[in-house]
């Protein structure tokens, strides 16, 4: 596989070593110092993406212009962000996720599954756990997650309490970030109902599963259609 990798922080080095150890090639490893450089850029297999939404304008010219297929991990897109993303798969196809564990796929869809449940009237609280030098709060994963449960947008967010909040309402989900040490990710959606609780909770302990997720999601991309996928087509097939 001959791919465009798009950082050189901590998601994209880890991508490169694993990419090295499988015996794929990067025809260029870019970052935001030098993005312009894809305005000069032949097509590749796959562009590999987990820098900043600033680079976002660039890298959607060199996917129009040559079609490559362009998988992205970016965290922090704005609504206008993510609709470039999604008009980009006129061109090629585009995978998007904020998080490429399989384990986080599975999640996903066990939420979508409990939405129609009665646990879906229960008082529902997430967590979110990560390393004290993640920058967005709460996590991409942690609105990924809601969006499964919540695609309507129905229930009403409230990011952490304080002072005299007054009883719970009914159609809240609580989120909460908690930042501190070396933790790659931690995310736990509780349902409270009366007398009993219901919980998943995912745990990586490195992210290492989110890039050899990312490559395994990249490989797959390769010779679909154009079109925006979902993790969950391009990992177990059919729409979600």
């Amino acid at each position: 596989m001959k791919a465009v990798l798009i950082s050189r922080g901590r998601m994209g080095s880890m991508v490169w070593e694993l990419m090295q150890g499988q015996g794929d090639t990067a025809i260029a490893r870019l970052d935001q110092d030098d993005i312009h450089l894809l305005d000069t850029l032949p097509g590749a297999d796959v562009t590999i993406d987990f820098s900043a939404p600033a680079a976002l304008p660039v890298v959607a010219d060199y996917i129009r212009r040559t079609g490559t297929p362009y998988l992205s991990g970016v965290t922090a897109y704005s609504p206008q962000d993510m609709e470039t993303l999604r008009a980009l798969g006129e061109y090629a196809p585009v995978l998007y996720s904020a998080n490429y564990s399989l384990g986080i796929a599975v999640f996903k869809r066990l939420l979508q599954v409990l939405r129609e449940t009665p646990l879906a009237a229960w008082d529902v609280e997430m967590t979110e756990t990560h390393h004290n030098r993640k920058a967005d709060a709460p996590s991409g994963t942690a609105k990924l997650l809601l969006d499964a449960l919540d695609p309507a947008h129905a229930m009403a967010p409230v990011y952490g309490r304080e002072g005299v909040c007054g009883p719970r309402k009914k159609g809240e989900v609580g989120i909460h970030a908690l930042r501190g040490g070396t933790i790659a990710g931690e995310h736990t959606v509780a349902f409270f109902g009366e007398d009993e609780v219901f919980e998943l909770t995912h745990k990586a302990s490195s992210r290492r599963v989110f890039a050899a997720g990312a490559l395994e999601a990249a490989r797959r991309l390769i010779g679909k259609e154009k079109g925006w996928y979902t993790l969950e087509e391009i990992l177990f097939g059919g729409a979600q």
